[in-house]
Order: C-alpha cells, then sequence, then structure tokens
C-alpha cells in the first residue's frame, strides 16, 4: 500500500492535556486550545486527513501501575483493574471528544478496547472501519487503552503501539506526538542540548542518550517512544515522526501545517 500524503496521526500526550502528577486532572483550556488549532488548520488544509490519539496522563498511569494491568490480568482482583483502568481512559477520551465536537470537527471515537485484541505479539485491528470513517471525511479518535489479549487476560497498548498498527495498514506521511517537551533532550532533566533529528545513524555517531519520564507511565515514557517510532521509521519506508511541545499557543497548528517542530524521527533510509 502506497503512503498516503494527506493523512497525519496526532497525538495529544497524556502529560500535555493532564496535570500528570495530580490524579485525574485535565488541562481543560490546553485541550480546548489545541481543538480549535486543529480546526483552523482543517480550515487551512481542506485535503488534510487527520486521526487523532491521546494518552492517558493522570487518568490511567497510576490506577494501571496500581494493577499491574500491562503485566497481565488473571485474578478477579486484576479484572477488577482492568475496569478500572478503561473507565480513567474513558473519561478522559470524553472529555477530549467534548472539546474537540464543541470546536466543530467531526470526530468519532474508536476505542481500543472496543476494537482490538492481541494474541501472542501479535495486535488485531479493526482497521476497515476507521478507514471508512476518514473516507467519509471524519476524525477516528484512539487512546491508550486496555485490551482483551488472549494469552494473558488483558493488557494496555498505548496510543504509540495502536498508531504502529495502524500505519502498517493506513501508511500516514506523519506522525506528530505533541507533549510538554521542546522534542528529545540528549541530556535529559537538565534540558540544554536538544536533539533535532534521530535515525538508527545519529543514535550510533552521537551516542545519545535517551531518558524516561518523570511522571508516572506505565508504557515507558521517552525513552520507550523514541525506540518504538524509530522501529516504526524503519518498517514503514517515508513516515516521519516529529516529537514536540504542544503547550506553546500555536505549535499544534503550525506543525499540522508541515513546519519542522521539535525532534524529528526518521529511517536511515528516508
Amino acid at each position: 500500500m502506497s503512503m498516503d500524503s494527506n493523512l497525519t496521526f496526532l497525538k495529544l500526550g497524556g502529560s500535555l492535556i493532564t496535570e500528570k502528577d495530580k490524579p485525574r486532572t485535565p488541562r481543560a483550556k490546553i485541550i480546548q486550545q489545541i481543538a480549535w488549532e486543529i480546526r483552523e488548520a482543517l480550515r487551512e488544509i481542506p485535503n488534510l486527513r487527520l486521526i487523532i490519539g491521546h494518552g492517558s496522563g493522570s487518568f490511567g498511569h497510576a490506577t494501571a501501575k496500581k494493577y499491574r494491568t500491562r503485566e497481565g490480568v488473571y485474578t478477579l482482583e486484576d479484572w477488577y483493574g482492568f475496569v478500572h483502568v478503561w473507565y480513567d481512559a474513558r473519561a478522559l477520551n470524553q472529555l477530549v471528544i467534548d472539546a474537540l465536537f464543541s470546536a466543530g470537527l467531526p470526530v468519532i471515537a474508536f476505542p481500543p478496547s472496543a476494537i482490538t485484541f492481541r494474541e501472542g505479539k501479535k495486535v488485531q485491528i479493526a482497521t476497515q472501519l476507521i478507514q471508512i470513517a476518514i473516507e467519509k471525511g471524519l476524525i477516528p479518535v484512539v487512546q491508550g487503552d486496555v485490551i482483551f489479549d488472549l494469552d494473558q487476560g488483558g493488557t494496555i497498548l498505548s496510543t504509540e503501539e495502536v498508531f504502529a498498527e495502524l500505519s502498517f495498514h493506513l501508511r500516514p506521511q506523519r506522525i506528530l506526538l505533541a507533549g510538554v517537551e521542546e522534542g528529545v533532550w540528549a541530556d535529559f532533566p537538565l534540558r540544554h542540548s536538544l536533539v533535532t533529528e534521530i535515525s538508527e545513524d545519529t543514535i550510533k555517531s552521537e551516542n545519545i542518550q535517551i531518558s524516561g519520564s518523570i511522571a508516572t507511565d506505565v508504557t515507558g515514557g521517552m525513552a520507550e517512544k523514541v525506540k518504538s517510532m524509530l522501529d516504526l521509521c524503519q518498517r514503514v519506508p517515508g513516515l516521519e515522526v516529529w516529537i514536540f511541545n504542544g503547550l506553546k499557543k500555536g505549535n499544534v497548528l503550525n506543525a499540522l501545517r508541515g513546519f519542522p517542530m521539535g525532534t524529528k524521527i526518521l529511517s536511515r533510509n528516508s
């Protein structure tokens, strides 16, 4: 399948849309600001097609850590935790959907818990449903969520993992990961040296060291994000991933316009 030059995946990180160290605390004004920036981008670029994803931030990660849901779901208590994580993730998803819909965006939610399962290392996702929504001019919204797992009961699938599975089938040109950092820092948490481009070649030649997340993140934080996106770029030729600061007004809009933002991740063959 060829790359869709009009299709962009945009993730709103959990640390961007929630106060990640304060349980169940959304950043409502930031979510609203981003919603209007997305609307403006679509007004300027009518052929832009989007899939929006978001993390769980302070709504889901603390509960997931408490019940160790990502490691498997086996006991009655585990299943209670599974539902609790789902409930928290859904609560934030509704807030995001409300803000996007209020900005006039034709969004429709596709929670992974309802359209995805895993067997072994293989993730099965109802990609065709999302494809139909895009073709009809809608904006699918996905999120980090619990999913059923045929081997270990249940687990958690991060937004990046959802994006990765969708990328193999839908072939977006870009994945934009909006968070609270300017990009990827070579010296985190000092934040003096920003890495502008990452490929397998630069990782090796510049000996870049990438640390994880400050707040609780059961899906791995920045280090895992970079690793997974670098691997995805190797497997989807031509794909570009940008990690940038979504807190600054206008940054999401400019990223959707195609302006360079933060750190670019790409295959060595791109």
